[in-house]
């Protein structure tokens, strides 16, 4: 029997805030506009750069327009610095060559745009073989949308019964009841862990050893 872990990025396999945060906080600096201290983009990530943009920018100053301009001075920025200050939460690596060497299969279903999610993972993670690395799309529903769920799900060959989602988030807790998958929330991540306890998960991790121990044991 096939089994498939589909883990979240920021916040879940890497801790990322800090270069999210220098990334957008130089392109609003370069507008003029405010910037902000890296706790406030805990609260601001989790549903694509877009938001992240939209939530960053001044309230009378978040219009389309002026999110493609923050957009097209992080990207660059953001696409030369994302692994400066990003790391592997503690455990992370240690986890999935557990998993790997457990034979069950893992992939990546996050909303950081694709061409940043596939360098983050294969820079930190080479030696881990996902069967999928799926980032923010276009014409792809970001999550909670559940399709990036199913698309990992049919590549993979495994049902639902045998596929466990694993975020920090509510967003992310939602893209796994959706899907009507398990769901874990692990609360090293950006969200407090009252924000995963009202989605009710079918796990809170407090260390990775008990994502391990609840795969293992289904």
């Amino acid at each position: 029997m096939k089994r498939l872990a589909i883990f979240d990025l920021d916040g879940t396999l890497l801790n990322t805030i800090a270069d999210l945060a220098t990334a957008t906080n130089q392109a609003l600096a370069h507008f003029g506009y405010p910037t902000h201290n890296t706790e406030a983009y805990r609260f601001f990530v989790g549903n694509g750069i877009d938001k992240l943009f939209e939530r960053a920018l001044p309230e009378d100053a978040r219009t389309q327009e002026n999110i493609l301009k923050i957009r097209s001075r992080f990207l660059p920025y953001y696409n030369e610095h994302n692994a400066d200050l990003s790391r592997p939460y503690p455990g992370i690596t240690e986890m999935l060559r557990s998993l790997q060497s457990h034979r069950i299969l893992m992939a990546v279903a996050s909303n950081k745009y694709q061409a940043a999610t596939q360098k983050l993972i294969g820079h930190f993670f080479p030696d881990i073989a996902f069967t999928a690395i799926l980032g923010q799309r276009e014409g792809i529903p970001a999550k909670p949308h559940p399709q990036i769920v199913f698309e990992i799900m049919e590549k993979a060959g495994v049902e639902k019964k045998d596929t466990a989602y694993i975020g920090d988030s509510g967003v992310d807790m939602e893209t796994g009841r959706n899907a009507g998958v398990d769901t874990i929330g692990v609360i090293w991540g950006f969200r407090p862990r009252e924000e995963l306890e009202a989605c009710r998960p079918q796990l809170i991790a407090h260390q990775c050893e008990d994502i391990l121990k609840f795969l293992h044991d289904r």
